[in-house]
């Protein structure tokens, strides 16, 4: 990341949650839950230890899970639902998925920022603790970027309402799913995105239910992505 970007992008926290103190919104922290999460120590990192080359499939999935809960809870009022900015807030979903994006996110969660005697991000580190925070980096690392479901939105329409139906082959599906998931890409340069085909994947299994599952979260993720 350039100086130039980086400024831009620490100006813009400043200046967004500047916004949310003249409209008036509160700059309450909200608790996050993360006893399923595995202990990190006491020291803070300096780079997501809940990655999956790191911590495995498993951890990674509640960390995206947890950190969801957590942004949505305390970040999505100046960030944006899904971490999308709607041009107040810089989109950090940009910040690399690399040690230089964990240091600048991390430094900036645990310290906040005030600018004359006036909070203008809070400092979420010693209240919510670093299990949030890397919860929180892994979930806005893995959104996928603008447009990545335009090519592959009709044939996902399709499996959906085949699921809808209960009609189809569940494995069969599932493969397919993974295979797209794998191919959607991230602003952040992570390597697998949160993507609505890999949700669904994941939901899916031999009972007929978990169908109506996916097909739910497939609706949901495209709806978003809209």
């Amino acid at each position: 990341m350039t100086f130039l970007r980086e400024a831009a992008l620490a100006a813009g926290l400043v200046f967004a949650a500047g916004v949310a103190n003249a409209a008036g919104l509160p700059l309450t922290i909200e608790p996050v839950n993360t006893d399923a999460l595995p202990d990190v120590g006491e020291e803070w990192l300096t780079e997501n230890p809940f990655r999956a080359d790191k911590a495995g499939d498993e951890v990674w999935q509640k960390a995206i899970e947890v950190g969801e809960s957590g942004f949505v809870q305390n970040c999505a009022r100046c960030h944006g639902l899904g971490a999308v900015s709607g041009g107040l807030a810089p989109d950090l979903r940009y910040l690399e998925a690399a040690e230089y994006g964990d240091e600048w996110f991390i430094e900036r969660f645990r310290q906040g920022y005030t600018q004359d005697n006036i909070t203008r991000m809070p400092a979420f580190g010693d209240v919510l603790g670093q299990k949030a925070a890397w919860a929180i980096r892994t979930y806005i690392e893995t959104q996928p970027e603008d447009g990545a479901l335009g090519e592959v939105t009709p044939r996902l329409k399709e499996i959906r309402d085949a699921l809808s139906a209960g009609s189809g082959d569940g494995p069969a599906v599932k493969t397919e799913l993974m295979a797209i998931a794998a191919e959607i890409k991230t602003s952040s340069g992570a390597p697998v995105a949160d993507s609505a085909p890999l949700r669904a994947a994941h939901m899916l299994s031999d009972d007929p239910a978990s169908w109506k599952k996916a097909a739910e979260a497939l609706t949901i993720g495209m709806s978003a992505a809209h």
